[in-house]
């Protein structure tokens, strides 16, 4: 399948896992990047890098995307980006613990970072596609979006994503404007390590390397459909988890401490 081409892009989160890896197939592609994560020295190794080999433009903003200020200034650069035509919704974290134990606002940061940053984005992006009649949306949920064994938080931001996605896509009908949610299981990046999760302990099987995610990721924006589970075992999994026959028993299983202990809630 052919991918649809792009000229510029910003993509939150960029300096590792998914967001460096949409950094890298679209510099490739020629897409031009502004390229936003709260870690500077990162982002400038990856632009130079990136300059080097694609011979493309990219700029770099450094932004905590949980604070009101960094917020305002990435939407604020997009605003002031007319040409900018795909927007990538990928900045995230992995919750740490139970919700009833957080004494540190991780679940408010979390909402900001997941929920409240693609909203006021994709708003300030939107003013230039609709006028350009041209341009996608690429929000990264998770199929942890349809678990009920995900963490209480990080489960329901990123369903808030699919259903976010779906209807502005439904909104945004005949504008030729695409919308994604895109719904990684299992991925080999640092996400996992930053959330605490034990890697080995998980079947190999299960995995899929970013470079398949993304790729599939960016394909799949021509065809008309939202909601994007890379990989057979992965579709596999989310049909199990909303499948009417299966629904009980998934949610049995939720229910075990046993089970739940194991998965780190």
């Amino acid at each position: 399948m052919v991918r649809m081409v792009f000229y510029k892009a910003l993509i939150t989160g960029a300096s590792a896992g998914l967001g460096l890896e949409f950094a890298r197939q679209l510099a490739s592609a020629g897409t031009n990047l502004i390229l936003v994560a709260r870690r500077l020295e990162r982002l400038e190794k990856l632009a130079r890098e990136l300059k080097q080999e694609f011979g493309v433009q990219v700029e770099v903003l450094s932004a905590d995307l949980s604070r009101k200020e960094d917020l305002q200034k990435v939407a604020q650069k997009i605003k002031e980006t007319p040409d900018l035509d795909l927007l990538i919704n990928n900045a995230g974290f992995g919750g740490k613990g139970r919700f009833h134990e957080d004494q540190q606002g991780e679940a408010e940061k979390m909402i900001k970072v997941h929920v409240l940053t693609p909203v006021v984005l994709s708003r300030a992006a939107l003013s230039g596609m609709l006028k350009n009649r041209r341009g996608a949306i690429i929000n990264v949920a998770s199929i942890a979006a349809f678990s009920p064994l995900s963490g209480a938080m990080y489960s329901s931001t990123k369903a808030f994503l699919v259903m976010f996605s779906e209807n502005l896509q439904a909104e945004l009908q005949d504008t030729g404007i695409k919308v994604q949610a895109l719904c990684p299981g299992l991925t080999h990046t640092e996400f996992h390590e930053m959330a605490g999760i034990n890697k080995e302990a998980i079947p190999g099987f299960l995995w899929m390397t970013a470079e398949r995610v993304v790729s599939i990721s960016l394909k799949a924006l021509k065809r008309n459909k939202v909601i994007i589970i890379p990989g057979k075992r992965n579709k596999l999994i989310a049909f199990l988890m909303r499948c009417p026959m299966t629904y009980g028993l998934v949610r049995w299983a939720a229910r075990q401490r046993w089970l739940r202990k194991k998965a780190n809630l």
